[in-house]
């Protein structure tokens, strides 16, 4: 999974200056999913990846919230069905440290070398826990590299692995490689009038640069990242599992205010307009998917659980889920994803009475970072009990996206209530509220409903009471 990597960011759909012929590749062999949706920022999407829920079930509302301990997993599925574990990247839903209940290992993966953030060039990163440790180079490649030598392992050991992969990249402060960096050098000089507002590498406080000079080191991180991924599919191939081995690209939300050029989609990440939450999504699976085909039934990250446990064998969480099995999808004999996807920013002003889920002291990150974060280059994670259900709860903007329209509710100031026919106008800009009112009242209940089940949740009640921790 990319990291801040939009939809539009790959050769594949057409991008007029990013490199990315292995994604290309994989796009052009496997399944393209070209309807694929992550939530709108990234410790939401990590959630929904790894547990097939929605974030705000278990309060994991934005970037710095932790996961809750009582979750399962996928990891913990397929541990079951007897597959081999491991992490490798960006965690971010909780400290990857020994002591804390939400690390890789807490939440089912066997090994990892993971950190508790994003990183860049020369990243820090810790290996099961133990104290962060410096590696030298890119760092998709070193990921890429510590993975390969997993995946090899556990080919001698003849155990099946389920290997997760979270780059750091593309998300800012951005550094390339020179000879990635070169790749760029010809970007068009008008995109230097623009100025935006970004991490610096240097101090981690907040600069503004001009854009080009971002999109230079943007472009080369998703080239970079994209080369890696080639040397994966080799890696798959040389050892002779390239047939049998699924593999699935994503983005975990749209492209940020640092990263924008021109786009044919609305809003950006943390909006819950397209080009915030539409990401790049692909598989790529020789023996499960032997002909090339586009599939452009919605889909989201919470279907990768349901998804591969269908695929495994294993035993899905019997716990409320908000994914759906694609099998059915893309092997032709569903046409309609059915079940709508729900998104929702939850409004979360935290009552400063409220009890942390977790002791703050487990929830402190280890693995240094570039950006500040509360005023340190760590990052401490938080999460909170939510002993009852308020009205001021079903706030927040939130949308609703079926077979055939999206609902946005408050998705910017003064937005309110906004009704698209995606197929028409991916644009998001005719408003087709008023022409449908019976459409609004229909999609608008089903999402207050579906926000109660999740409110539920978050009252710790799929956990047989309000939380244990």
């Amino acid at each position: 999974m990319g990291d801040d990597h939009g939809w539009e960011e790959t050769g594949y759909h057409g991008h007029p200056y990013v490199k990315t012929p292995f994604l290309d590749e994989m796009a052009t062999a496997g399944l393209r999913l070209d309807n694929f949706y992550a939530q709108p920022v990234c410790s939401p999407t990590r959630g929904n990846v790894l547990t097939g829920r929605h974030p705000n079930r278990y309060g994991t509302f934005t970037p710095g919230c932790s996961i809750r301990p009582e979750e399962i997993t996928v990891a913990h599925c397929l541990q079951k069905a007897g597959y081999a574990t491991g992490h490798f990247g960006k965690w971010h839903v909780g400290p990857v440290k020994t002591t804390s209940p939400t690390n890789p290992r807490a939440m089912g993966f066997d090994e990892w070398l993971s950190h508790d953030n994003f990183f860049e060039l020369d990243p820090f990163l810790s290996r099961n826990g133990g104290p962060p440790k410096k590696f030298y180079g890119e760092s998709s490649e070193i990921l890429i590299d510590e993975a390969i030598k997993y995946i090899e392992k556990k080919q001698l050991e003849d155990v099946p692995f389920f290997t997760v992969i979270w780059f750091g990249s593309p998300h800012e402060p951005y550094s390339g490689m020179e000879t990635d960096l070169l790749l760029y050098k010809d970007l068009p000089e008008k995109y230097s009038d623009t100025m935006v507002r970004l991490t610096s590498n240097t101090t981690g406080q907040q600069v503004k640069r001009p854009l080009r000079d971002v999109l230079i080191e943007r472009y080369a991180e998703i080239t970079a990242m994209d080369r890696s991924i080639g040397k994966l599919r080799n890696a798959l191939k040389t050892l002779g599992i390239k047939d049998n081995t699924l593999l699935w690209y994503c983005g975990d939300n749209g492209i940020p205010p640092s990263g924008l050029r021109e786009s044919r989609f609305r809003g950006l990440k943390g909006k819950l307009y397209e080009n915030g939450i539409r990401v790049p999504g692909i598989i790529e699976w020789p023996a499960g998917i032997p002909n090339p085909r586009v599939l452009t039934v919605n889909a989201v990250t919470a279907d990768i659980l349901p998804t591969l446990c269908q695929l495994t064998g294993a035993t899905p969480p019997d716990v409320p889920l908000d994914g759906i099995n694609l099998v059915p999808n893309w092997q032709g004999k569903k046409n309609e994803r059915g079940e709508a996807i729900k998104f929702w920013s939850f409004k979360a002003d935290y009552d400063t009475s409220a009890k942390p889920y977790i002791d703050p002291e487990l929830q402190k990150g280890t693995t240094p970072t570039v950006k500040e974060a509360d005023g340190l280059l760590t990052r401490t994670f938080k999460n909170f009990h939510h002993p009852k259900i308020r009205e001021q709860d079903f706030t927040g903007a939130r949308a609703i996206l079926t077979d055939d329209y999206k609902l946005v509710i408050d998705g910017e100031k003064k937005t309110g209530v906004e009704l698209f026919d995606l197929k028409k106008d991916p644009s998001e800009k005719n408003n087709l509220a008023e022409v449908h009112p019976d459409m609004v009242q229909t999609l608008s209940k089903q999402l207050h409903d579906w926000q109660s089940s999740v409110l539920n949740s978050l009252m710790g009640r799929d956990y047989g009471d309000t939380g244990t921790q």
